[in-house]
């Protein structure tokens, strides 16, 4: 493989990600961000969602309530680690060690960063993920 063929695989993977995060969060917020980007390095996976909170939110925020709206996308990162992390594998072919979620309002963002470990092997395969916890099952 060359690495023009390399370059265009992780702008698959980055596009796959994008749209399935992005997918996530409209279907459970009722809105996505307006912009999303993501970002594959070596053993990162970064995921930046701009302009992503809804409108009672966003009035939240305004009212001085940021600490609240942090701690509910916090608890909703983390019921939804399992389908996130899915999405992640599924694109890359390679296991998630660790999910980390992060949302700040000035600028109205939020992160969500993967560490990478090793690929799946012919026979493993993401069965082996612990949808529930997140967690990796040793066998």
């Amino acid at each position: 493989m060359d690495a023009s063929d390399g370059a265009s695989d992780l702008k698959r993977q980055a596009t796959a990600i994008s749209d399935g995060i992005a997918g996530m969060h409209r279907e459970h917020y009722g809105r996505g961000a307006d912009r999303t980007r993501t970002l594959i390095h070596q053993d990162v996976v970064m995921t930046r969602l701009e302009d992503c909170f809804t409108t009672v939110e966003k009035k939240m925020i305004t009212e001085g309530a940021f600490v609240q709206v942090r701690e509910t996308r916090t608890m909703f990162q983390d019921w939804m680690r399992p389908s996130f992390t899915k999405i992640v594998e599924d694109a890359t072919g390679r296991r998630v060690a660790a999910f980390f979620s992060q949302v700040t309002h000035d600028p109205d963002m939020a992160l969500e960063v993967f560490l990478l470990g090793a690929g799946f092997s012919s026979g493993d395969d993401a069965s082996r993920v612990d949808r529930a916890s997140g967690r990796h099952r040793v066998p």
